[in-house]
């Protein structure tokens, strides 16, 4: 009996020393863990990208989704054109030795005979971004399937990128953007791979997502399409509006000096029934009767009359968001009524 007492005495003592020893390294554990999950906050990348449009001819650069720089771009020809897609800049390489893509004996190094020029940054297989030594096939389709670019501008490129760097090689005839004051511009590109016929309804269709189709007659496009110059084409400034905080579908669309309001759909967002006399021009609801205009099959007034139409008030506010609010019928001036 006293041996067994001894025994369990013993088996408890060491029990407790493990308990100790276990809880103090669990401890010094969880500290080691927690000091790795909770690393020193590191600075934003900043994400730059490469955009080759093939129609257009033209290499994009963007830092942080915002167009920094733009050059022209000889690529390949309709029987070896450049290959679409999503890649990555895979090497760059300063001085590179051209190698001919049919007979790897015959090389050329670096110099003024070296059709690669002095830059090199490869995206996909064989294919790269290069130099090279005859600038003036710059903006032709001219190549096996490589992008060369002016000497100056490919070594100003080089810079700015590294191996990792997104490029997308796109063939987009159409080409929209909206620039910083908020005007929407297009260009339209010639077919060079005979890839991507446009018809008047696609442009309008685009032209839809930036709310400016309907002040862009389909004549104008018609002629834009036969032309296919690349030129750029002004057609409006175009603003989102929010009625009583919430977005609404149609856009604010200054024109020619007039700020125009997209009829319906601030009809909708209010919850208005809205009716059009397509003799008289008018447009009415309950609150009252303004002029109206139809474009393309869209309604539209003058901001002017707004809150004759809808009692709504409101304007551009710092984000150049055109922010309305419906206000309550006792506060409309009795003006506002007529």
């Amino acid at each position: 009996m006293l041996k067994t007492q001894a025994m369990l005495k013993w088996m408890a003592m060491i029990f407790f020393t493990a308990m100790i020893f276990f809880e103090g390294s669990a401890t010094v554990w969880a500290a080691a863990v927690t000091k790795e999950a909770a690393p020193a906050a590191e600075a934003p990348k900043i994400r730059t990208k490469i955009v080759i449009n093939l129609a257009s001819r033209f290499l994009s650069l963007y830092v942080d989704d915002k167009k920094t720089a733009m050059y022209p771009v000889g690529v390949g020809t309709v029987l070896t054109p450049t290959p679409l897609g999503t890649y990555k800049i895979m090497e760059k390489e300063e001085n590179p030795t051209w190698v001919d893509p049919k007979d790897s004996k015959k090389k050329i190094e670096s110099g003024e005979d070296n059709p690669l020029g002095y830059r090199w940054m490869r995206f996909v297989d064989d294919y790269g971004i290069h130099g090279t030594n005859r600038p003036e096939s710059v903006g032709h389709y001219v190549s096996n399937g490589c992008v060369r670019l002016k000497e100056t501008d490919v070594e100003q490129l080089y810079k700015s990128v590294d191996v990792g760097t997104p490029v997308e090689v796109r063939y987009d005839r159409l080409v929209i953007e909206r620039l910083a004051d908020h005007t929407v511009v297009y260009y339209i590109y010639p077919d060079g791979y005979n890839w991507q016929p446009l018809t008047i309804a696609r442009v309008n269709q685009w032209l839809s997502g930036y709310g400016v189709a309907a002040f862009e007659s389909d004549a104008a496009i018609s002629d834009k399409i036969l032309a296919s110059d690349g030129q750029p084409t002004y057609v409006a400034r175009a603003f989102v509006i929010e009625v009583d905080h919430r977005w609404i579908s149609g856009k604010a669309v200054e024109s020619e000096g007039t700020l125009y309001l997209p009829a319906q759909s601030m009809a909708l967002a209010l919850k208005l029934k809205l009716s059009w006399d397509r003799d008289t021009g008018i447009l009415s609801t309950a609150y009252g009767s303004v002029p109206g205009m139809v474009k393309k099959d869209t309604l539209f007034l003058n901001k002017k009359d707004m809150e004759i139409l809808f009692h709504v008030t409101g304007d551009f506010d710092e984000r150049q968001v055109l922010a309305l609010h419906s206000q309550p019928i006792k506060t409309i001036s009795a003006a506002a009524t007529h």
